[in-house]
């Protein structure tokens, strides 16, 4: 484990499935790890923005090599909403079960319910900047499904499953994950 390199995020799920996607090879050290205590700013319109702002505010106040991601679930139905505000597509302070409440609200009962997973990560380091896409496919099931994951995993069918990412093992998620994609391609870059 040579590498080190800070992962901008508060969220311990998120932590926890990147540190699972990367493995041993990378030491990925968390926010708290580097005494970053703040909110990081996340104000922009689009994923790209936000995880590049979070990425560059750690490499610019502490440092460090880093990379941040910014996640949105894109429902067609909906033209892409919520998209860029999925953490707080109920409000401010909502909680998953909130946002996935008025998603589903939002869906009735159509059946147009196609939807998509949208991760980009970037990763800021002292030669600039890198911005790495993944994503997944699917549907929005018309009820939660699953114990497991987080955010809108339990109503989200990946294309080609009859399961929720809630009803999949951490294994089996991060095998297909937009995640897992993005961070593919970040891996690929940081063994270049």
């Amino acid at each position: 484990m040579n590498h080190q390199i800070v992962f901008a995020t508060n969220n311990p799920n998120k932590l926890k499935e990147i540190r699972a996607i990367l493995g041993g090879e990378f030491k990925v050290l968390s926010l708290s790890d580097i005494q970053c205590e703040e909110e990081l700013p996340e104000t922009t319109e689009t994923l790209e923005g936000n995880a590049l702002q979070k990425a560059q505010y750690v490499f610019d106040h502490y440092g460090h090599e880093c990379f941040a991601d910014d996640t949105g679930l894109e429902v067609n139905f909906l033209s892409g909403k919520p998209g860029v505000r999925s953490a707080r597509y109920a409000g401010d302070n909502c909680t998953a079960d909130d946002n996935m409440d008025k998603l589903l609200n939002e869906l009735g009962g159509t059946d147009n319910r196609s939807a998509q997973f949208r991760t980009v990560i970037a990763w800021v380091n002292k030669s600039g900047f890198h911005l790495f896409e993944g994503q997944v496919e699917g549907d929005i099931s018309k009820e939660r499904k699953g114990e497991g994951g987080f955010g809108y995993d339990p109503i989200f069918i990946p294309k080609g499953h009859q399961i929720s990412f809630a009803e999949m093992s951490g294994e089996e998620k991060n095998a297909i994950s937009h995640r897992k994609r993005a961070t593919e391609k970040f891996i690929r870059a940081l063994k270049a």
